[in-house]
């Protein structure tokens, strides 16, 4: 439901509920976070976004199991690693993984890599 505000008086606001159209068709809950991102970031920053549907091609299937993009900022990707064991590996293959990813977008948008233990 959708909730509306009419004004019946100058003092007087009253929300009222107004039923959305229901849909027929089920809409993948990534492709809406991407289209509120992309209204609402710089246009370099709605690039950055295609890193999480790049990221698993890029790295490879076992780092992809232990790693997920978290956040960037400007040029700079976030990236949660399960431990300590996967950090200190994966700053080894920075570089690596930082060319990887550009080449999966196309074009040079990660321009650095910070790895942190987080949820994957």
């Amino acid at each position: 439901m959708v909730f509306t505000r009419n004004i019946h008086d100058k003092n007087e606001m009253k929300l009222t509920k107004r039923r959305a159209k229901k849909s027929d068709q089920f809409v993948k809950v990534g492709h809406i976070i991407q289209d509120v991102l992309r209204s609402q970031r710089k246009y370099g920053d709605a690039k950055m976004i295609r890193v999480w549907d790049v990221w698993a091609s890029a790295v490879g299937e076992h780092i992809g199991a232990n790693t997920s993009p978290a956040a960037f900022k400007g040029r700079l990707l976030i990236v949660n690693v399960v431990d300590s064991a996967w950090l200190q590996q994966l700053w080894f293959l920075k570089k690596d993984i930082l060319g990887k990813v550009n080449d999966c977008l196309g074009e040079d948008l990660v321009g650095e890599i910070k790895f942190k233990i987080g949820p994957v």
